[in-house]
């Protein structure tokens, strides 16, 4: 991070999940105990983006010390004042502390969740004012752009992006200077730009925040794409979710055409660009590009057969850029900088950083930004904090429904787009969610099937059959009723919903079922031919509830708490379950002091 604005600040972390707990009433306690003590004109208040640490919200930074405070209530606040602005005492308190060394760390640096991270996307994520322009002008904020139509021309911008190695960050992973130069070369009167903010995977938010927490740099990277290619106009297409986002974007359009950013003869050159803000209706196939163009026209999102491709005829039949709101987050950052800086990180293949979504049974979740090649045992242990509750790894989904499911000895793979792939997953647009032992990999692969199936647009008999199908016997098997070949059943339908399916949904749907078959066969078989679910979660295979009689102190605690009386047994003696009369409900469970209930 560059030097801070000011000599005292306090940022208030103003990304969603913040808000959700409280961060507002504590921003406003700040500015009534600040005013309070004449400490408002001495002292700048500022409320940023998403800091990332969605698990310790609300957090508290002051500068420039960059102590970090965490979980803070309005009645923290006081002593915040009090005791670190005026007394420059540090609140002992409220600091984060490790999990494994109870040790509690003053500067945010120090924690392990940002330790390992190296931002490029993020970098003013947490650390700027998004309503202001100036905050982000005064970290180099539209010198990228500045450079860009002073200093080079079109093609030499594309060539930047090229040598940068930068691939999209959207899921397919393609690479972005070649996508700019189809566009480019691309015959047309009219050209568009599109960002593609409709994200919408289960657990997924890394869109979300960038939008919220800096907008303005998608806003530079949107106006370098549309010189780069001859483009004057552009839409960020953003899921109606996210009004957050969209409020906080349409703020900083309206900045940016104040500031001649945007508009008519940017920096005094001849050209010019006008950005409009499309908010979809939140249906996941609209991620797909066709799908999402016809959205902005007007039509129902559904994707179209490619070729011709968006770059020869995209939105309203013009030459057409479409990257995703990440991807155009490390434009700025490559062209003020160079690609060399950009491509200096990562892999050989898969240059620069990644934005992950952490999240799942895992102690520290949150966005992150890591180079590219770090190995999951690092994101997972390292800067998650390992699995929570103290329970063991079993395996982590990435990419997404789109993605696959990955089991403990893959832990050690690199983070890149061709190691991904090759052990039957994807990059995708950064979801991660852990799973710990008690999960049911054969439920889990159901609950995404059942998500992809369900925003089928249905354009397609493939992916609209056959991802019906699929889901039908996992129903099945999830439910007691599995039979023989039902596993050669569901390979063989994923495969002819892969190769056949008209667009990239359909011809992902089927990659969780197929990783949880490859790593995690021996579950399927469980399930089919014993009728029992290994991880505990499938109520029709699961056995009775039962009282270890040894361990019973007969406190009544579990009969108390039953609410259709199936626990019988006299105070002071061992109890036992009814099984005929019991319903699973696990508030015995929940209540027994001494773990003496289990089940078969």
């Amino acid at each position: 991070m560059k030097e801070t604005i000011h000599s005292s600040q306090i940022l208030v972390c103003g990304g969603t999940g913040c808000i959700s707990s409280g961060c507002e009433e504590v921003k406003n306690a700040l500015e009534d105990e600040l005013n309070k003590n004449n400490l408002s004109e001495e002292i700048k208040l500022v409320q940023t983006g998403c800091h990332g640490f969605c698990e310790k919200g609300p957090i508290v930074i002051t500068y420039p010390d960059g102590v970090f405070y965490c979980e803070i209530k309005p009645e923290d606040i006081e002593e915040i004042v009090t005791e670190h602005i005026k007394e420059n005492n540090i609140v002992e308190r409220l600091l984060y502390q490790d999990p494994i060394s109870k040790e509690k760390i003053a500067n945010y640096k120090e924690i392990d969740f940002y330790k390992k991270q190296q931002q490029i996307a993020l970098i003013n994520c947490g650390y700027i004012d998004p309503l202001e322009i100036d905050d982000y002008k005064k970290q180099d904020g539209y010198l990228g752009l500045k450079k860009a139509l002073t200093e080079l021309e079109p093609e030499e911008v594309v060539q930047e992006v090229k040598e940068s190695g930068l691939r999209g960050r959207g899921g397919g992973g393609f690479p972005t200077g070649l996508k700019w130069q189809f566009a480019r070369d691309a015959q047309g009167d009219k050209k568009y730009v599109i960002c593609n903010a409709d994200e919408g995977d289960p657990g997924a938010f890394m869109d979300r925040s960038l939008l919220e927490s800096d907008p303005h740099r998608i806003i530079e990277g949107m106006v370098i794409n549309a010189y780069a290619i001859g483009a004057d106009e552009g839409y960020v297409y953003v899921r109606a979710e996210y009004p957050l986002a969209i409020e906080r974007l349409q703020r900083a359009i309206e900045q940016a055409n104040e500031e001649g950013v945007l508009g008519e003869n940017i920096f005094g050159s001849n050209f010019s660009f006008e950005l409009h803000i499309k908010a979809g209706a939140g249906a996941f196939v609209c991620g797909e590009e066709t799908a999402l163009m016809a959205s902005i026209e007007g039509e129902r999102g559904m994707p179209r057969p490619r070729p011709p491709f968006p770059a020869q005829k995209g939105l309203w039949g013009k030459p057409s850029n479409i990257n995703n709101v990440e991807t155009l987050a490390n434009v700025p950052y490559i062209i003020l900088e160079g690609a060399e800086a950009f491509n200096s990180i990562g892999t050989e293949n898969s240059k620069g950083t990644k934005v992950f979504a952490l999240t799942g049974k895992i102690n520290n979740t949150g966005l992150v930004e890591v180079p590219m090649g770090i190995s999951m045992q690092e994101i997972i242990y390292d800067i998650g904090g390992g699995i929570s509750d103290g329970k063991e790894f079993k395996a982590v989904q990435i990419g997404g429904p789109s993605g696959g499911c990955l089991p403990e000895d893959k832990l050690e793979l690199p983070i890149d787009y061709d190691s991904l792939i090759e052990a039957g997953a994807m990059m995708g647009s950064g979801g991660l969610v852990v799973m710990d032992e008690d999960t049911c990999m054969v439920d889990v692969a159901s609950f995404f099937l059942d998500f992809t199936q369900s925003e089928s647009c249905g354009k397609c008999t493939p992916c609209r059959e056959g991802t019906r199908l699929m889901l039908k016997i996992l129903n099945r098997i999830t439910a007691g009723e599995g039979q023989a070949g039902d596993i050669e059943r569901l390979e063989r339908l994923s495969y002819n919903i892969k190769d056949t399916s008209l667009c990239g949904l359909g011809q992902t749907a089927p990659n969780p079922v197929l990783s949880t078959l490859k790593y995690f066969r021996d579950e399927y078989e469980a399930h089919i031919q014993q009728r029992k679910c290994p991880g505990g979660v499938c109520p029709e295979l699961l056995g009775d509830f039962k009282i270890d009689a040894e361990a019973c102190v007969g406190c009544t605690s579990c009969k108390d708490a039953c609410p259709v009386e199936a626990i019988a047994g006299a105070k002071k003696e061992a109890h036992r379950i009814r099984s005929e009369v019991c319903i699973a409900c696990e508030n015995c469970v929940d209540e027994c002091p001494v773990d003496a209930i289990f089940r078969e």
